[in-house]
């Protein structure tokens, strides 16, 4: 039976931990959703990890749809969400309208923008039009440059005053799910506690309501640097499946993150 946005509020309702990965093909969502991982990001991370890229930004649109229907076609239990690529939906509502509207086509079930308030008129411009929002905070991947390097954010107390208004404003605007990344445990507590949705975390602390990693970091495959917030899961396991299994059961017991992978 297919996660959906409904599914994914009871669960964090109920205090039930939701597991993400980024998947980019068929077979990795169906060997992921085997696993028991309730959402497929289909992440402009592809960049990086598959196109061997120094950031996400070069990621075109229909480089994007392309992997959305490769994902699709493997997935039958997952909600899928894809990112819109930098480019896709900063001009204007109207321009990421029509770009979204190609990733669900495509066979999303929602779109990932990041920014804070100069998102608010587009997502609500996209959710009044039966387009679900995902909401990326913190660490904004698209802005790397803007931001000096691939960093914490949020660690003064204006900024985390800031995130925490602007991850307010996006909810009002219509946002269903809340990305929070590289920001300190404590402010990404103090987030989900207060808005009305589900916040998935990377780099984010423990108390999020969900968990996502890069599917080739989880893996040791990705030639990069390592993030702090990373656990090698093929270590000591015997099989893909079984290293995916056993990151879904640690967020669902809440053994990962554990203290060494927070700030």
């Amino acid at each position: 039976m297919r996660k959906t946005l409904t599914t994914l509020h009871d669960m964090a309702r109920k205090g039930e931990k939701i597991a993400a990965l980024t998947c980019y093909d068929a077979s990795f969502a169906k060997l992921l959703e085997a696993a028991g991982v309730d959402i497929l990001l289909v992440g402009d991370s592809l960049g990086m990890v598959l196109q061997g890229r120094e950031s996400t930004l070069p990621v075109t649109l229909e480089q994007m749809a392309y992997h959305v229907d490769c994902v699709a076609r493997g997935s039958t239990q997952a909600l899928i969400v894809a990112d819109m690529p930098f480019g896709s939906y900063q001009d204007n509502p109207q321009q990421a309208f029509r770009n979204a509207s190609q990733l669900l086509r495509a066979g999303a079930h929602m779109v990932k923008l990041e920014g804070g308030q100069a998102m608010l008129e587009t997502t609500r411009f996209l959710v009044e039009r039966g387009v679900p929002v995902f909401a990326h905070l913190g660490l904004t991947p698209q802005s790397v440059h803007q931001m000096g390097g691939y960093r914490v954010q949020a660690k003064g107390e204006a900024e985390a005053q800031q995130l925490q208004q602007d991850a307010l404003d996006l909810c009002a605007a219509g946002a269903s799910l809340m990305l929070l990344e590289c920001i300190p445990a404590a402010l990404a507590r103090a987030v989900t506690t207060t808005i009305p949705v589900p916040t998935i975390g990377i780099g984010a602390g423990a108390d999020c309501s969900g968990q996502v990693l890069v599917l080739y970091d989880l893996l040791g495959i990705y030639p990069g640097k390592t993030p702090k917030f990373v656990k090698n899961y093929m270590q000591g396991a015997a099989s893909i499946q079984q290293a995916v299994a056993q990151y879904v059961s640690d967020v669902k017991g809440q053994r990962f993150p554990a203290p060494e992978h927070c700030f």
